[in-house]
């Protein structure tokens, strides 16, 4: 998919992209830090029908709803391209021993040659946690490895 960057000069920046649907969806970032989302009119791609203004928070929050299920399903279709290579979804639950712990406790890559690449939590996507990230029961961990070592982590995550 193809994104456009518009400078807007004295403003700031305008990125966008068009839809099947001929609709233009965009932000514009302006120099101060404020955001916007921009959505052109269906039969008129040069006339904005919905814009609104959105704080940081509003901005991680729509960015997360949205990117979640992308980074997951992008992992899905990427490890589909190297064999002997699967991408699992583990729930942590709130009895796993790892509840309330850091992830280098988990010791994953070492134990099981599986990399924890992203958590889930709340819809939001936290990608590449580092090894004092804080596990929380609920969380979703998204691990990519063999089919042995994945079923090793799955166990890991559970029983410790």
């Amino acid at each position: 998919m193809d994104v456009t960057v518009t400078p807007l000069p004295g403003l700031g920046t305008q990125q966008e992209f068009t839809t099947e649907s001929g609709r233009r969806i965009g932000v514009i970032t302006y120099r101060d830090g404020r955001m916007e989302l921009i959505v052109s009119d269906a039969r008129d791609p040069d006339k904005i029908c919905a814009a609104t203004d959105l704080t940081g928070e509003e901005t991680s929050t729509l960015a997360n709803l949205l990117g979640a299920p992308q980074l997951v399903r992008q992992l899905s279709e990427q490890q589909r391209e190297v064999t002997g290579v699967t991408t699992w979804q583990l729930p942590l639950a709130p009895d796993s021993p790892f509840d309330g712990r850091p992830l280098g406790e988990t010791e994953m890559r070492t134990r099981t040659s599986v990399s924890i690449v992203a958590v889930i939590r709340d819809g939001s996507v936290l990608p590449s946690p580092r090894p004092d990230f804080v596990f929380a029961g609920g969380d979703l961990v998204v691990v990519v490895g063999t089919a042995e070592g994945l079923r090793a982590a799955g166990e890991i995550m559970e029983h410790g």
